[in-house]
């Protein structure tokens, strides 16, 4: 992957011009300021699959994807990406998690150590996600996800363009963040983009296989996720902490992160 360390500084457009524009304008910017040092991080749901189809209408297929392929996945996340690959003629990244921690987790652990607490949960989310994560972004400038702030009760702060504190003030973009759930699904239907079957399944929220289950009608659509935590620690640390808004000074200088 490429490297922008010898990059000056960058000026960032304020946050409330950015919130003004709209999702392919917003990706438009972005690609254009960034690449090829930016990617969409895809876990392979249906935001995800929307953001690739608009990226491919603005630049064919010459834009980066990644994706964290913790070893819990379900078939239907790599059918997804398969089909995804195929239409857009896209190459995804996939990043594993160390296997010698893994390894180590489970000896100590055992396999389904995320059912006993918070904490063993957390530890193997840090180690088949976060950690991976960090080499993804370590040679980025700025990352792209399918966030939106109706997803849960942790991500109602979520901003269209974001410094994210979390990974070494990289530049995070959320182009979705203010789409509904039907604005989502009437795209992917209009356009006829692939999207994880999973959703046909009672699945509105995807992660590993043994986290995740099919929620019933009346439920939030995050209730499938860690079902036996509470809703304000079902996240997973990839998007641990509300991220600090671009404009939040009015011009802020971003070193570049490579």
């Amino acid at each position: 992957m490429s490297s922008a360390n010898n990059q000056e500084p960058i000026d960032m457009v304020k946050a409330e011009e950015l919130a003004g524009f709209s999702t392919a304008e917003i990706l438009q910017w972005a690609l254009e300021k960034y690449s090829p040092a930016i990617a969409l991080a895809s876990s392979f749901q249906v935001e995800e699959s929307v953001l690739i189809d608009m990226m491919h209408r603005l630049r064919g297929s010459n834009f980066r994807v990644f994706t964290l392929d913790t070893g819990r996945l379900n078939q239907e996340t790599y059918e997804c990406m398969d089909a995804l690959r195929e239409r857009y003629g896209v190459q995804i990244e996939v990043f594993f998690p160390d296997a010698g921690a893994v390894e180590r987790m489970v000896r100590s652990h055992g396999l389904n150590l995320f059912y006993q607490s918070i904490e063993n949960r957390k530890m193997c989310c840090n180690i088949r996600k976060v950690e991976p994560l960090k080499r993804a972004l370590s040679s980025l400038n700025a990352w792209i996800t399918g966030l939106r702030r109706e997803q849960a009760v942790t991500r109602d702060g979520v901003s269209k363009v974001e410094i994210d504190r979390n990974f070494g003030n990289i530049i995070k973009f959320n182009p979705l963040a203010d789409w509904s759930a039907s604005q989502v699904w009437d795209y992917v239907r209009e356009n006829k983009v692939p999207y994880n079957k999973l959703h046909d399944r009672g699945f509105p929220s995807i992660g590993c296989a043994p986290c995740t289950r099919a929620v019933k009608p009346w439920e939030d659509i995050r209730a499938g996720r860690w079902w036996w935590e509470n809703p304000e620690s079902k996240e997973c640390g990839l998007h641990a902490q509300p991220a600090a808004p671009a404009g939040a000074q009015s011009a802020l200088q971003v070193e570049a992160v490579g």
